[in-house]
């Protein structure tokens, strides 16, 4: 599709937007036919982008070399967020086996969370990894509400927490204790916050809307330090940084972008509900967007964040 799509375009509410976009930038739709689309995750070194279709329970490849989209995975077990690991490995968060995993290079797939203390999670929604390895996830009830993104269940750890696994250890813990419905996160460039939104306005009349903000210690442990932004269009769901520390995060009108003070700079318009976010392409400055039905596109001046990379020697380029 070529010219500009309806409903697409950039909108500067703040001066300091106007350097994240050049003036002829355009948003391509890349691919639709999805039902609720999430979870987009970057391979630098095949030039591919993975992410989920939830209800349709089955991961998509979109091939950056070729322009074409197929089934990377079906059945996903309800597949909703991805990342990729310090090594180049694929992390899956599984609504319908209430677990998250590591797809390794031969192909297997590895259990890395299921359980907390012998009770089943929820329905891991999304995750980051750290540039020391450990891998931290959400676990909302989404996926155990109904049975459009997984199987009805109980939950049977009693809340919705974040968590963090030890792929050295093997040992995941509950980090959080006091979230209604934690969703999208990722840490700042330097790793000294990590952001973490709550959707709990999806069940709850007076829920929150909104990102906070928490302080990472040396030894990660997490300590509040309030919100951060409050959501104006919708809900934020998956989010992710740049290297200057701008999130970049979905919402009911498209993808929203925040300066570090929290100030709303700018908006990217996308005509359908905006589910999730990540960096890619060659220098890491193509923001790919995963809406309900389709998969977006745009070219930035922001490159995204690498914490991995930054930190660690490693083989392959790290979606942070």
């Amino acid at each position: 599709m070529f010219g500009e799509i309806e409903g697409t375009g950039f909108e500067v509410l703040d001066p300091r937007f106007e350097s994240c976009f050049v003036g002829h930038a355009r948003v391509e739709r890349l691919w639709t036919g999805g039902r609720w689309l999430e979870g987009p995750a970057w391979f630098a070194a095949g030039r591919y982008l993975v992410f989920s279709d939830i209800p349709n329970n089955r991961m998509m490849r979109y091939d950056d070399s070729s322009g074409q989209t197929s089934v990377f995975r079906a059945p996903s077990n309800n597949s909703n967020g991805n990342t990729v690991d310090n090594q180049g490995r694929l992390i899956t968060c599984e609504h319908l086996a209430r677990r998250v995993t590591r797809t390794d290079f031969d192909g297997g797939i590895t259990v890395l969370a299921d359980r907390i203390a012998g009770k089943r999670l929820n329905s891991p929604n999304d995750v980051t990894v750290k540039s020391d390895g450990t891998i931290w996830f959400t676990d909302p009830s989404y996926g155990i509400l109904h049975d459009y993104e997984g199987d009805y269940g109980e939950e049977e750890i009693g809340g919705c927490h974040v968590y963090r696994h030890d792929p050295a250890t093997g040992t995941t813990d509950r980090m959080t204790s006091d979230f209604i419905k934690p969703n999208g996160l990722a840490f700042s460039p330097d790793e000294t916050v990590l952001y973490v939104a709550d959707t709990g306005g999806t069940h709850l009349p007076d829920g929150p809307r909104h990102i906070r903000k928490l302080a990472v210690s040396g030894d990660g442990q997490l300590t509040d330090l309030g919100i951060f932004a409050e959501c104006t269009a919708g809900f934020f769901d998956g989010f992710r940084v740049d290297r200057k520390g701008r999130i970049w995060t979905s919402a009911g009108d498209g993808v929203h972008a925040y300066d570090p003070d929290g100030t709303l700079i700018g908006k990217i318009h996308i005509p359908e509900i905006v589910s999730n976010v990540a960096f890619g392409g060659e220098k890491r400055n193509r923001l790919f967007i995963t809406a309900t039905t389709s998969l977006y596109a745009v070219y930035l001046t922001a490159n995204g964040s690498r914490l991995g990379l930054e930190r660690a020697v490693v083989p392959f380029s790290v979606e942070a």
